[in-house]
């Protein structure tokens, strides 16, 4: 496509062959980590990346407007995913005893060892789909990409990001 005077910077070829490289090897890999996780442990990738942020945090609890902002994700998608795992006994809410009108989701002993069950199935995957794959520097540049795209689409996002640094 061209620029039809209507100030549009349209990508260059190359630009665009990255761009259809990216969505189709992101898709691909966030597909096979959800269908790892699935089969092996019964957890979507949304539900796992839950586990993960309640084990990580004090008490292995988080209020849910905390936790939906730690996966980037609205609040009623939590709401519904936090519903399946509490039928599933891995998470259960309870009211904020400092807020009363606030709720807390906290990481049960099953959903503990579950996520304990799951976490190698996951990792392998990551480290086999995508960080052996590339060099350090790659590697690394993947993730300065990342971090300037969600700072520069939502600027309050800062703080959670992680730090890269080279190990």
């Amino acid at each position: 496509m061209t620029s039809t005077g209507t100030g549009t910077r349209w990508l260059t070829a190359g630009q665009q062959r990255v761009w259809r490289t990216f969505l189709l090897g992101s898709t691909r890999l966030l597909d096979r980590l959800e269908r790892e996780l699935r089969e092996r442990h019964g957890l979507s990738l949304p539900e796992y990346e839950i586990l993960v942020r309640l084990s990580e945090s004090a008490g292995r609890q988080l209020r849910m407007a905390e936790l939906a902002a730690s996966v980037s994700h609205s609040r009623s998608r939590v709401t519904h995913t936090v519903t399946r795992l509490e039928a599933a006994g891995l998470v259960r809410r309870t009211v904020c005893p400092t807020d009363r009108r606030g709720v807390v989701a906290e990481l049960t002993d099953e959903g503990y060892i579950r996520l304990v069950e799951a976490a190698p199935t996951h990792v392998d995957g990551v480290r086999g789909h995508l960080v052996d794959l590339v060099d350090a520097d790659d590697f690394e540049a993947v993730g300065r990409v990342f971090a300037a795209a969600a700072q520069q689409l939502d600027p309050g996002c800062a703080a959670a990001l992680p730090r890269i640094t080279r190990e």
